[in-house]
């Protein structure tokens, strides 16, 4: 399913709110809102709690190959830091290094900077942390705790760009993981359901965009994890219902791992499926089309066309090698 051009022009709404300092719209009006608090406060009764507050710590030089090592920061949520998980290697960060220490026959150094709970606006605070590892690359994953605390899309947005925008400008390239598809869990039920899926996947179109105009590139999550997660809970979601397993987070760090490899023209693929067209068209397409990555290009040597600035939709394999071998 491929979203209505109502989608693109909701994502441009915010991205073009979040430019001009303003709170921009929300899925929802207050009222409606309201009427699904019940809801939430049954889900939140049903989700356990994961087995520690953080991830574990998982800083260190991975890889067993030599030379200078590649320094990786990840920065963003409970997701970046693998929360509910007990032994690093389980954790996204971890198995991205390692994926990207195979590829590139280098060691990673790697920075973990990501907290539980966090939302964009937290992203100020990490950036400044992650800069002292000065990093080569910089990995975001953020947005389900502005979905499920309601922060305005455009502030949220215009977080995430300034986030990008001044790791780019320190010589880190950068790839964000978009907001998830927050449908898929199983607590929260209908009508609650369907209105954190299309607030999600707004925001997650609307982090498309402003991540594409500060230089970065992006890797949808979109249901992703969906059609695993509602088959197979017990193995995808980890104790408390919320949060990925092992399993689940390394799913996500395959998914990412194809773009952060091209990201430093490491990528020895031959060339995806690629479409190429406005951005505002592309960022809806991609929030219904899991793994794929959405990055700038230029159209008959032109950056900005007659609907905005061009961009390209790539769909990468993700088959690849398993870090852990």
């Amino acid at each position: 399913m491929i979203w209505t051009p109502g989608a693109a022009r909701a994502a441009r709404r915010i991205v073009t709110a979040a430019a001009l300092g303003g709170g921009g719209v929300t899925a929802l009006g207050a009222a409606t809102y309201g009427l699904l608090l019940a809801e939430a406060v049954v889900a939140r009764r049903l989700v356990g709690r994961p087995v520690s507050e953080d991830g574990p710590p998982s800083d260190g030089v991975y890889g067993d190959e030599h030379g200078e090592p590649i320094s990786m920061a990840v920065l963003g949520d409970s997701t970046s830091v693998g929360l509910g998980m007990t032994d690093p290697m389980d954790t996204p960060g971890v198995n991205l290094a390692l994926g990207l220490a195979a590829v590139a026959e280098r060691p990673v150094r790697l920075t973990v900077v990501g907290r539980s709970g966090a939302i964009s606006r937290d992203l100020d605070a990490q950036v400044e942390r992650a800069l002292d590892a000065r990093p080569d690359l910089a990995v975001i994953f953020i947005g389900a705790n502005d979905v499920t605390t309601q922060t305005r899309p455009a502030i949220a947005v215009r977080h995430l760009q300034d986030a990008v925008r001044r790791l780019r400008e320190s010589g880190a390239q950068v790839v964000v993981g978009t907001c998830p598809d927050l449908g898929t869990v199983r607590p929260i039920a209908q009508p609650l359901r369907w209105v954190t899926r299309r607030w999600s996947r707004q925001l997650a179109a609307a982090q498309t965009i402003a991540v594409i105009e500060a230089g970065g590139r992006t890797v949808s999550f979109a249901d992703l994890l969906g059609p695993s997660f509602m088959t197979n809970p017990a193995e995808m979601f980890g104790p408390d219902r919320f949060h990925p397993s092992a399993r689940g987070y390394l799913q996500a760090a395959y998914t990412v791992l194809p773009s952060v490899c091209a990201a430093l023209d490491l990528w020895p693929e031959p060339s995806p499926e690629r479409v190429e067209g406005s951005q505002y068209l592309l960022a809806a397409m991609a929030v219904e089309e899991p793994g794929t990555e959405v990055t700038a290009t230029r159209v008959a040597g032109r950056a900005v066309g007659p609907h905005g600035r061009w961009a390209m939709l790539l769909r990468r394999r993700r088959d690849v090698v398993s870090p852990h071998t």
